[in-house]
């Protein structure tokens, strides 16, 4: 297939850029000079079959991959990273890069599966937003009272977004979010970094993305922007979270002993949102004074709760499942296989190893060789004009 097209260079940058590697990384592990690479990834050369090959092992990408020209446009808006202070930009390059593969997977199964549509509010604000009012009309808008969800990824899901669960490689990335548009439609990444084994904290990061979603400007360039800038959003997306998760009047009607740190074990089983952030809500809110949150603080520090929890090993931690049962449904109803999903991507100029999709789908290792398995509460199902092998 490689002889179609010529080597394209930024596919080249792309592969590396998604394994997290420099130029000078690549060039140890390859033995190719750094100025020969960034010629190759400019298009000023073409790598030798020899070279190739080198290039080839050292990133782990099909041959094919770096003869292909992407034949989507894809609009990519700013990606928000939780941690974009304290994580090292060839880290976020990296998940973004995945994340861009990832949609590009999606976009080849959005032609057979009949996805739920996206059902995001549009919240418009021309001066600081009320974070408590637009996080209760979002909660309006999907029905969900004043209650506690006990899965916001599943929430998520059901309505639209596209969510998946990956190794961050236990950097400071929790979770981040992406916008794309193609062809006119608008889709939302959401990617949960996998390192963190807590249910509450998971909770969160979802509704802290939501957040993003709903609150800011994809346009925005979080590159040039100061500091202070960056901390303002982030605290906007933490404070939705709060007031989405904990809505004001259900909470403190449950906050009979706010000043009780034990209290909020029990609230946690309920609520499904760490100690540490419902203490953090409780002040907001005022059910507890300076010197009470201090104290409760302290003492969540000095039992060790700022790294696990009570519960953490019990409340079981969501994960996301709609591109898991995509895959399921698609081998169960004999309309693609492992091995022609892998040949449908390639088709759609993206050539990638199984292992690859599987993690980028959030998927067992070896799930694009298992038999068939049939998928329990399927919410979704095959588009009746999906494209024919």
């Amino acid at each position: 297939m490689s002889n179609r097209r010529a080597f394209n260079g930024s596919r080249l940058k792309q592969a590396r850029t998604f394994r997290g590697m420099t130029i000078a990384e690549l060039a140890e592990e390859t033995s190719v000079t750094k100025q020969a690479i960034s010629n190759y990834e400019n298009g000023k050369a073409n790598p030798s079959l020899e070279t190739l090959l080198r290039l080839i092992s050292a990133l782990g990408f099909p041959r094919d991959y770096f003869y292909e020209e992407d034949i989507q446009e894809i609009k990519a808006g700013t990606t928000f990273f939780r941690a974009l202070l304290t994580t090292n930009k060839k880290d976020r390059l990296s998940q973004e890069e995945k994340t861009k593969v990832l949609s590009k997977i999606y976009y080849v199964l959005d032609k057979y599966i009949k996805f739920p549509k996206l059902s995001v509010p549009v919240i418009t604000h021309e001066t600081t937003p009320d974070i408590e009012s637009i996080a209760l009309q979002v909660r309006e808008h999907w029905n969900l009272g004043t209650e506690p969800i006990s899965n916001m990824v599943h929430l998520l899901e059901k309505n639209g977004l596209i969510l998946t669960s990956i190794s961050t490689g236990g950097n400071n990335i929790d979770a981040f979010s992406q916008r794309q548009e193609v062809d006119g439609r608008e889709f939302y990444f959401v990617v949960l970094g996998d390192d963190k084994g807590s249910a509450a904290r998971r909770q969160f990061s979802a509704a802290h993305e939501l957040g993003h979603i709903i609150l800011h400007d994809w346009s925005t360039d979080l590159e040039v922007i100061s500091r202070e800038e960056f901390r303002e959003i982030e605290n906007e997306a933490n404070q939705f979270a709060a007031a989405f998760l904990l809505p004001k009047e259900s909470f403190l009607n449950d906050l009979i002993y706010p000043n009780k740190l034990d209290y909020y074990i029990e609230l946690k089983r309920k609520w499904r949102v760490s100690i540490s952030a419902m203490v953090v809500r409780a002040f907001q809110l005022k059910a507890i004074n300076h010197n009470q949150y201090q104290y409760l603080m302290r003492q969540i520090s000095k039992k060790g709760w700022r790294s696990q929890e009570p519960l953490d090993d019990v409340i079981p931690i969501p994960k996301p499942s709609l591109l898991k049962k995509a895959i399921e449904l698609l081998k169960s109803k004999g309309v693609l296989s492992g091995d022609q999903l892998i040949q449908q991507l390639s088709k759609n100029s993206i050539s990638l190893n199984k292992m690859d999709v599987e993690v980028l789908l959030g998927l067992e290792e070896g799930t694009l060789n298992d038999a068939q398995r049939e998928s329990n509460s399927v919410v979704i199902e095959i588009k009746s004009t999906g494209a024919v092998l």
